[in-house]
C-alpha cells in the first residue's frame, strides 16, 4: 500500500472527518512516542505504530537524555552516548521491518523528559508515551513523566501502561463525558478513533450526589430519583446529537451514578476498551492543561491505554 506523505502544515483530514466531509485545520501529520530504554516492554511504542499504520501517517519515537544524569558521578559520557545512540538505531530498525513505508523516524534529544516530550509534539497529531509498574502493587501507578507531559501537552497524549497488549478486533472505544460541556474535542478524538479501527463508540457519564449531612434517607431517595431522570435525559440529547452528526458509527450510552474513577475503570475493563479519552481542561491564566483527581485516578489504575485531550476553549 503506497504511503499518504504531507509536508509540515499541510491540511490532512483524519478518517472521521473524511467521513463526515469537514475540513481540518493544519496540523503536522506526525505521531510522536517517547522511548527509553525498556521500549520493547513498555508497549507506547507498538501503540503508536498500530496508529500510524491506521492512520497512515509517519511515527517519531524520541529518546530523552536527561541532563541531571551527566551529573551523577557515575556517568560515562563515551559509554552512555553509545549505548543512548545504539538504542535509537535499534528503534529506527525495528519500526523499518514493521513494512509500510512511512518515514518513520528515531530521535535523540536532550533535556527534561516531559518539557522535552511536550515539546516534540507541538503541531502533531498526537503524542504517546508508556506507564511504568511499581514493584508487586496490584495496579500500576503513574510515573512522573507521564504525568508531567498529560499536563503539559498541547496536543492528546495517550498513556499506555506498561505490558499492554491489543484487545479484541471488535473491542469499544470508551470516552468519558463530564459536567462541563466542554468535551467536544475529547468526543471527535474519540470518534477518530472508533472510525478508525471499525468499532462502537461507548459515552459514559459518572455523577453522584454531594456529600450533604442531615438528609433522611427518604429525601436522598427523592434527590437520587431527580438527578437520575435528568442525567438521564440530558446525556440522551448528547448522545443523539453525536449519533446524528456521525450516523455511519455506533454509540452506545452508559449513564451512571458512583464514584468518577471507579466507575470508568468498571466500564472499560467491563467492555475490554481499546482505549479510554478523557477531556483536559484549561485553566485560566495558566498554559498548561490541569490534570484533575478524576482524569489523575484513572490514569493511576486504568489497564488500558488513556487518552487525555485539551479542550477548544
Amino acid at each position: 500500500m503506497s504511503s499518504t506523505m504531507s509536508s509540515p502544515g499541510t491540511v490532512v483530514p483524519t478518517p472521521a472527518q473524511r467521513e463526515s466531509g469537514q475540513a481540518t485545520m493544519p496540523v503536522r501529520p506526525v505521531i510522536q512516542v517517547g522511548i527509553d530504554k525498556a521500549w520493547r516492554e513498555a508497549g507506547a511504542l507498538t501503540w503508536a505504530l498500530q496508529e500510524s499504520l491506521l492512520r497512515r501517517e509517519p511515527l517519531h519515537a524520541v529518546h530523552v537524555v536527561e541532563e541531571d544524569s551527566k551529573r551523577t558521578r557515575y556517568y560515562e559520557p563515551v559509554a552512555t552516548a553509545q549505548g543512548e545512540a545504539e538504542l535509537v538505531d535499534d528503534v529506527r530498525e525495528w519500526m523499518k521491518l514493521q513494512g509500510e513505508d512511512l518515514d518513520h523516524e528515531a530521535v535523540l534529544v536532550e533535556g527534561s523528559p516531559a518539557v522535552a516530550l511536550a515539546t516534540a509534539a507541538e503541531g502533531s497529531r498526537m503524542l504517546v508515551v508508556g506507564r511504568r509498574g511499581m514493584g508487586t502493587f496490584k495496579r500500576l501507578l503513574l510515573g512522573s513523566t507521564s504525568e508531567a507531559v498529560s499536563n503539559l501537552g498541547q496536543e492528546p497524549v495517550v498513556v499506555v501502561p506498561v505490558g499492554w497488549t491489543a484487545p479484541e478486533n471488535h473491542a469499544p472505544v470508551v470516552v468519558a463525558l463530564d459536567d462541563s460541556n466542554d468535551d467536544e474535542a475529547a468526543v471527535e478524538f474519540a470518534v477518530e478513533l472508533a472510525v478508525e479501527r471499525n468499532v462502537p463508540l461507548w459515552l459514559v457519564h459518572v455523577w453522584d450526589l454531594p456529600a450533604v449531612y442531615g438528609w433522611n434517607p427518604a429525601m436522598v431517595m427523592t434527590v437520587e430519583s431527580d438527578w437520575t431522570a435528568t442525567a438521564d435525559l440530558h446525556y440522551a440529547a448528547v448522545a443523539k446529537h453525536w449519533r446524528h452528526k456521525y450516523p455511519e458509527l455506533e454509540f452506545q450510552l452508559d449513564v451512571r451514578r458512583g464514584h468518577p474513577v471507579e466507575s470508568l475503570l468498571d466500564v472499560t475493563e467491563a467492555v475490554q476498551a481499546q482505549i479510554l479519552v478523557l477531556g483536559g481542561h484549561h485553566r485560566r491564566h495558566l498554559s498548561v492543561v490541569l490534570l484533575g483527581s478524576v482524569s489523575r485516578g484513572v490514569l493511576q489504575h486504568a489497564t488500558c491505554p488513556v487518552a487525555i485531550v485539551p479542550s477548544r476553549s
